[in-house]
């Protein structure tokens, strides 16, 4: 009975994807949205890391909504993949787009991304 009592009193925990171990990608993740075929993880990854790579060469020159627009459709390609850290910046660079801490904090989490993922695919 205590037990169902602790159940029922526990506070509210939202989930918060993490990566796998702390890396960049969450390997589990990938795996479950593939259904564990490597090659279409690696091809799904490299598609990724060109958007994610593109999309920092590009962030600087555009005006406060085209910043909003590119986060927001590589926050979404960035949780298909299981890179949660790039999920997170890139949506803060969608609610903040003129925020220089924010946009760098989105390159960095899309260069140890990338670094992960040509790791990976080597």
């Amino acid at each position: 009975m205590a037990a169902l009592s602790i159940a029922f009193e526990a506070p509210e925990i939202s989930y918060q994807p993490r990566p796998s171990g702390g890396r960049p990608i969450d390997l589990v993740h990938l795996a479950r949205q593939t259904g564990g075929d490597k090659a279409l993880e690696t091809e799904v990854l490299a598609l990724f890391a060109r958007q994610a790579r593109e999309a920092v060469a590009r962030i600087g020159g555009l005006n406060t909504k085209g910043r909003s627009e590119l986060a927001h459709r590589l926050a979404g390609a960035a949780k298909g993949v299981g890179a949660f850290d790039v999920a997170r910046t890139a949506s803060e660079v969608e609610a903040k787009p003129r925020n220089p801490a924010a946009i760098a904090a989105f390159t960095k989490s899309v260069i140890d991304a990338d670094t992960f993922i040509a790791g990976l695919i080597r």
